[in-house]
């Protein structure tokens, strides 16, 4: 079983690296510039990445070119990013440099990746027993609960908040990237 896990933790650390440094690429050509994205529009980006990687499973075919793999890297970016933004709020104009945006990014990295553990550990790598569109349906069912407790305003009776949420759908999509490099 500890095998397992370290080689899980492993496989996660090598995504999330890989997902870093596309990040950091995007910081230099773009600044930071998704601070000015508000919780709803984040959700939508969100929404749009997980729709387009479940249009690609059920045609089996992109006409753009690009496959799901990128798709799931972009939803950890868009994930942290979005844990970002809540613990920040969103801003009018870039007020953060790439180097504050970095050091932000690996805070909730590590956060994920703390929670993948100790989530992986209580489930016993069961995630290694599922198929990769259920991590796509798990990430739509987050985003959908995600646009619910947005539109109550985040007034939840019992539910996780929006942050959870976020957390949930980096490590699944951190579980798509690596079951599609398995592949």
């Amino acid at each position: 079983m500890a095998n397992n896990e370290a080689k899980t933790n492993q496989q996660f650390e090598q995504v999330i690296s890989e997902s870093r440094s596309l990040f950091e690429k995007k910081l230099h050509d773009y600044g930071a510039s998704w601070r000015i994205l508000r919780p709803q529009s984040l959700t939508d980006q969100l929404f749009i990445k997980a729709k387009r990687i479940r249009s690609l499973e059920i045609k089996k075919e992109s006409l753009v070119g690009e496959g799901i793999r990128p798709e799931f890297i972009a939803l950890i970016n868009y994930g942290i990013v979005g844990l970002i933004q809540i613990n920040n709020g969103f801003a009018d104009t870039v007020d953060i440099s790439n180097d504050k945006a970095i050091t932000l990014y690996d805070k909730y990295a590590k956060e994920a990746l703390e929670l993948m553990k100790r989530k992986n550990h209580d489930y016993d790598e069961a995630w290694r027993g599922m198929r990769v569109s259920s991590y796509t349906d798990f990430i739509l069912t987050k985003i959908e609960r995600i646009k619910e407790i947005e539109n109550l305003g985040g007034d939840t009776l019992v539910s996780e908040g929006i942050d959870a949420n976020y957390m949930d759908i980096i490590n699944y999509a951190v579980f798509g990237a690596i079951k599609l490099s398995e592949a």
